[in-house]
């Protein structure tokens, strides 16, 4: 009688952290050298290398590169890097891969702030401070929201996470409500401005925005080592969290805290830019897997790469205008999301 042999399964391996990190800085790097080296005046890879390492042939091409492009590819990269860092801090904290760092209210708060400095600049600022006060006023309006919005989910000394979220919804609701009665009153001047605004940009990035911006994007990475393990307990549930030695409060007060200033830092330079914290996370989930320790500093990587080539296609594709940056973020987000929502239809029918 012959004896039965089980078949041997197949499983499908994916790739080690090591392998994924070396990719994911390939890819950043090859984007930032083609950031540096199209646009109005196209530069080889040789040109763009040399200006960096300092043996440029050109003063003009210096100029182009470390005064134009350069300052332009840092804000972006930064900007991407903290969304999608930002968007796979919020999709552990709230243990949905649908999740998005606008749902706490930061980005509403932070475009009402910058929209009423747009308006009430020809009567409350002096002439030329308008773009100085802006993204101030942007970043204190979105760290005002979270800081309300968190009061709100604050019930005897724990955070409902379900309370957060809600809070967040209302929140961006109301915000969303004071730029639309300022867009009602704004010229149309002011309007314009408010619409280039809530549709994102990194035009007109110099080395001042990259200082400005640095700490803002950087703070959610240093919190990164300890909140990783911290977020994959939480996938398990608060209590087990706890069990586990976890100070579940604190983790979600850092994780909000460092939205915020993510979140608020990006959009107080960039403007609201929309579906990176989104699509970012759940592509490297998908290739990465769930653990925070791979996806967070992942989605870094690829929010700061799909953000400068995002970029680099907004002002080549209708050269020499230049198209706000939202909107290729948002043409390349919303069909990705109604792919998440048809593959979560199909698991419920299931």
């Amino acid at each position: 009688m012959s004896e039965t042999r089980a078949m041997p399964v197949m499983r499908l391996r994916r790739p080690q952290f090591p392998l994924l990190l070396a990719g994911g800085f390939m890819l950043l790097g090859l984007a930032a050298l083609a950031a540096l080296a199209i646009g109005a005046v196209s530069l080889s890879p040789a040109e763009v290398i040399a200006v960096l390492t300092g043996q440029a042939a050109e003063a003009r091409h210096e100029a182009i590169v470390l005064h134009l492009r350069l300052p332009r590819l840092l804000v972006a990269g930064l900007v991407g890097a903290a969304l999608g860092l930002s968007g796979a801090v919020m999709q552990g904290l709230f243990r949905n891969p649908l999740a998005d760092p606008t749902l706490i209210g930061v980005s509403a708060g932070a475009t009402l702030a910058a929209a009423s400095t747009i308006v009430a600049a020809g009567w409350l600022f002096p002439a030329g401070w308008q773009p100085l006060l802006q993204p101030l006023f942007a970043f204190l309006g979105g760290l005002a929201v979270i800081l309300v919005v968190y009061r709100f989910a604050l019930v005897e000394g724990v955070t409902l996470v379900s309370m957060l979220l809600l809070a967040g919804i209302a929140f961006n609701a109301i915000a969303m409500s004071g730029t639309g009665f300022l867009i009602f009153i704004a010229n149309d001047t002011q309007l314009r401005d408010i619409s280039f605004w809530t549709l994102g940009s990194v035009g007109g990035s110099q080395w001042v925005t990259v200082a400005v911006l640095a700490p803002f994007a950087a703070a959610p990475l240093l919190a990164l080592p300890w909140l990783a393990r911290a977020l994959d307990a939480l996938n398990l549930g608060e209590r087990e969290a706890g069990h586990l030695g976890f100070r579940v409060e604190r983790v979600k007060r850092l994780a909000c805290l460092c939205t915020a200033l993510a979140v608020g830092g990006a959009v107080a330079v960039s403007g609201t830019i929309g579906f990176v914290g989104l699509v970012v996370p759940h592509l490297v989930r998908l290739l990465a897997g769930p653990q925070h320790r791979t996806l967070m500093p992942l989605s870094a990587l690829l929010g700061a790469a799909l953000l400068i080539l995002a970029d680099l296609v907004a002002r080549v594709i209708v050269a020499p205008a230049e198209l706000p940056i939202g909107l290729i973020t948002c043409l390349i987000g919303a069909p990705f999301f109604l792919a998440l929502l048809l593959r979560a239809r199909s698991g419920f029918a299931a």
